[in-house]
């Protein structure tokens, strides 16, 4: 069986949406399926919607895995986006919420950092880059 999904985010005001969208996924939109609606593909067959059906707006949560979370957080922080929240869970998975000006969450996951230490070829560094060091990177501890 094939699957593809589409995660979908209601939005007030389209235009305002879009442009943040831009910033969060670092790239215009894949299509514009109609006035009220576009689409960005995060991955093959993985695509988030953004539409302007107002009375939903605001209520969007969605969490993404994605292999290199320190890139993906600072090249969104090069195009001007901060997280709302940071978390590391106990078991060592960590997780990047960003809120958009309705107050949609899209959040990226990315595994523990001696797990993404421990797969890579060469010796690893000393220190990990980005939140994995601890330092100027706070988390909020949860339970999950």
């Amino acid at each position: 069986m094939s699957v593809d999904l589409f995660a979908g985010i209601c939005v007030a005001d389209l235009p305002v949406a879009m442009a943040w969208y831009e910033r969060l996924f670092g790239s215009p939109p894949t299509f514009v399926a109609s006035d009220t609606e576009a689409v960005w593909e995060l991955a093959e067959h993985r695509s988030v919607f953004v539409e302007h059906p107002p009375e939903h707006a605001g209520h969007a949560l969605h969490t993404v895995f994605v292999d290199d979370l320190d890139a993906l957080v600072a090249g969104i922080a090069d195009r001007g986006l901060e997280p709302a929240r940071r978390e590391t869970y106990a078991h060592g998975v960590r997780k990047v919420t960003y809120q958009d000006p309705e107050g949609n969450e899209s959040g990226f996951g990315g595994a523990p950092c001696r797990a993404r230490t421990a797969r890579a070829t060469s010796p690893p560094a000393a220190d990990p880059p980005g939140p994995c060091r601890g330092a100027g990177h706070p988390t909020t501890p949860s339970r999950r």
